[in-house]
């Protein structure tokens, strides 16, 4: 495996995203070519979660695992996160994803010659989906990736709140609102954010007013990948761990996946949010990552990519 720190590449470059919403924000991200490239694949497009970025150790993990596997990778920063940051006066949310189109819509067009595939994490992957059944036909996106969505984010926010995950709570509390503090504010949100005591709150006193919301509730509502999935277009693999400590498994464990046979679920008994560690150091979400875009590029129709999903979940 290769190192998670420095994905395999023969060479990587800073890209930049212009928004055209008026804003003047850019979006950055990192472009990586493989050593030994393979044709006919895609570029990668890798989209960070809840206060990640490019950087992030999962982020570049998957990377490397593709990169290895002969494809170009696109580790992109949202709105506001990592090197974006300095070049955003507004802030990436779960539903912002006219952000990614933005960034598919402007990409050079040797990059997307051969198509595309497009991986998710946590927030990121919730994005993702929301973003494919909205324009998922409008770009050559060939197939897609989402890990640990909080497809229903009004009961992963009631989650994270609970008494057990208490302190993993307050830490992403306090990086929330760091990475709010270090773009512009608006008049009088300096005080807003330093009296905000849950994650909720942020939503409903930041996320909510400054994109548009009525509130938070209508923010989960809106923005919620679950009701999205009925119309995801592309060959798409939804990993979930039923263990997620921080994402409950009930809205995977309910949805009618027969409904759209493009989507293949891996829902697991256990995994935990992002982890699935395996023995030696593997992390079998990458192996399934890796397995399901190749096979959809080799061209394998999707019900046995279905299948073999469904049989090989533990």
């Amino acid at each position: 495996m290769p190192d998670a720190d420095r994905p395999a590449s023969a060479g990587s470059k800073a890209i930049e995203f212009a928004m055209p919403d008026g804003t003047g924000d850019r979006l950055h991200g990192v472009l990586e070519r493989p050593r030994s490239p393979r044709s006919g694949l895609p570029l990668a497009v890798l989209v960070h979660g809840l206060t990640g970025c490019a950087d992030s150790r999962y982020v570049r993990r998957a990377a490397g695992r593709l990169l290895d596997a002969g494809y170009r990778t696109l580790r992109l920063n949202l709105r506001g996160a990592g090197a974006s940051r300095p070049f955003s006066r507004q802030q990436y949310h779960s539903g912002r994803s006219e952000d990614l189109a933005a960034v598919l819509a402007h990409l050079p067009a040797e990059l997307a010659a051969e198509g595309l595939v497009l991986v998710g994490w946590s927030l990121g992957a919730n994005l993702l989906l929301k973003g494919l059944a909205e324009f998922g036909t409008q770009f050559p996106i060939r197939a897609a990736v989402a890990v640990s969505a909080p497809i229903d984010l009004a009961a992963a926010a009631e989650r994270i709140r609970a008494p057990r995950n208490w302190p993993y709570h307050r830490w992403l509390l306090h990086r929330m609102k760091a990475e709010a503090a270090a773009g512009p504010l608006p008049e009088g949100a300096a005080e807003t954010l330093a009296r905000i005591r849950d994650i909720v709150e942020f939503d409903e006193r930041l996320t909510a007013p400054n994109n548009g919301f009525a509130g938070a509730a209508d923010y989960y509502a809106k923005c919620s990948a679950v009701r999205f999935l009925p119309a995801v277009p592309v060959p798409t693999l939804v990993i979930h761990a039923l263990d997620d400590p921080w994402i409950p498994g009930a809205a995977y464990r309910t949805h009618d996946w027969d409904a759209n046979p493009n989507l293949t679920p891996l829902l697991t008994a256990r995994g935990g949010h992002v982890g699935f560690h395996a023995p030696g150091g593997r992390v079998w979400s990458d192996d399934s990552m890796l397995d399901y875009l190749d096979r959809v590029c080799a061209g394998e129709r999707q019900p046995a990519l279905r299948r073999r999903a469904t049989s090989t979940a533990k």
